[in-house]
């Protein structure tokens, strides 16, 4: 298994992305972005499809969400397009395949999670005509989570501790991470209006996956440990019969937020969403892969300094360099044996979508 597919950088990665398209053959549509990469180079979404436009099963291999979380599935769509055995297996009259690299290119570059506004984009999908949800808890939890002082003070530390005595931890983890729109420079930020990365996507989807009956969707994250296992989270209608299929799709282990069965938390604004309403026609069958990184405390203490850093923009260099490399190891383990797992994990998942996919449409 080769795993040059993996990358050291954004730029690095878009690079290996746009090579390996050129060399299966594909054409590749780029979404510039306004802002400039942390070295000055250009950001794009830059989008692939292999097969017909117009064939009525569509699979989508996405990453780059969560910004940093980028090494990852950009790695994880390097080493498909390279396969010739699955650029072979994809190529069916009434199949498309769509490749979505970096969604999030500002985050992946600069090495957040976030975007260029501080907004969480896996919280962004909402319908902003409506009044926007509250996240009460997060009030109460806000000065704990991003203190004055960092490292953090053994108070606050203390406090977050103390909160998951008295509700639980899944409590804890659901009023930070799923989703507030009233502090900006905070955590999990869900933002007020649709991001630029949104609108992108959602025009994409639009135009290439409108026509379709059948959508099987594959969204690459990290962060949830444990270490080097693939969790397959289902997203998309919280009905029994989805749920179902989606465990026949992708197997038994497939879990959910709505059932407990999840390390994920129940998210607001997820991408699945935009899907769906672009989409309104088209079965949708949507898993997010996670991949376990470090433990959690450990990943939120990497994502407290990131978001202490972007409060504080005149650090010193060495304390940001420090900042900065703990994120990314948060989300990102450089060793052999996890970038194996990853891809030995994808390419399982991507051939049950494949089979999936050629199931009779129900």
């Amino acid at each position: 298994m080769d795993l040059s597919c993996f990358s050291q950088s954004y730029a690095e990665a878009r690079q290996k992305f746009l090579q390996a398209c050129a060399s299966a053959g594909l054409e590749v549509q780029s979404h510039p972005h306004p802002l400039p990469g942390s070295d000055g180079e250009e950001l794009a979404l830059d989008v692939a499809l292999a097969g017909s436009p117009t064939a009525t099963n569509l699979l989508v291999l996405s990453s780059g969400v969560h910004g940093v979380e980028g090494f990852c599935g950009s790695a994880v769509q390097v080493d498909h397009l390279r396969n010739r055995e699955w650029m072979q297996h994809g190529q069916r009259q009434d199949l498309a395949v769509l490749y979505l690299h970096a969604i999030n290119p500002y985050g992946f570059s600069w090495l957040r999670r976030v975007n260029e506004d501080n907004v969480d984009l896996n919280r962004n999908f909402i319908d902003f005509a409506q009044p926007l949800p509250d996240n009460p808890d997060y009030h109460a939890l806000a000065p704990l989570l991003l203190p004055r002082r960092q490292p953090p003070t053994l108070l606050s530390t203390l406090g977050l501790a103390g909160y998951a005595l008295r509700h639980g931890s899944k409590a804890l983890q659901s009023a930070i991470t799923r989703g507030q729109h009233s502090h900006a420079d905070g955590l999990f930020f869900a933002g007020t209006s649709p991001t630029w990365s949104n609108q992108q996507l959602r025009q994409i989807i639009r135009r290439l996956g409108n026509h379709c009956r059948r959508i099987g969707w594959i969204d690459v994250h990290t962060g949830l440990d444990p270490c080097g296992v693939g969790e397959r989270i289902y997203k998309g209608l919280n009905h029994p019969g989805d749920i179902a299929r989606a465990r026949s799709w992708w197997g038994a282990q497939v879990t959910t937020s709505a059932d407990g069965t999840s390390s994920s938390a129940m998210l607001n604004g997820t991408l699945d969403l935009a899907v769906m309403e672009e989409c309104p026609h088209a079965q949708y069958n949507g898993l997010t892969l996670e991949y376990g990184t470090q433990p959690g405390p450990r990943v939120l203490a990497a994502l407290r300094a990131d978001h202490w850093l972007h409060t504080h923009p005149d650090t010193a260099h060495a304390r940001r360099v420090q900042i900065k490399r703990q994120l990314r190891d948060a989300f990102y383990i450089d060793t052999e044996r996890w970038k194996r797992q990853v891809l030995e994990q994808a390419r399982e998942v991507t051939a049950l979508t494949l089979r999936g996919l050629a199931t009779r449409l129900e």
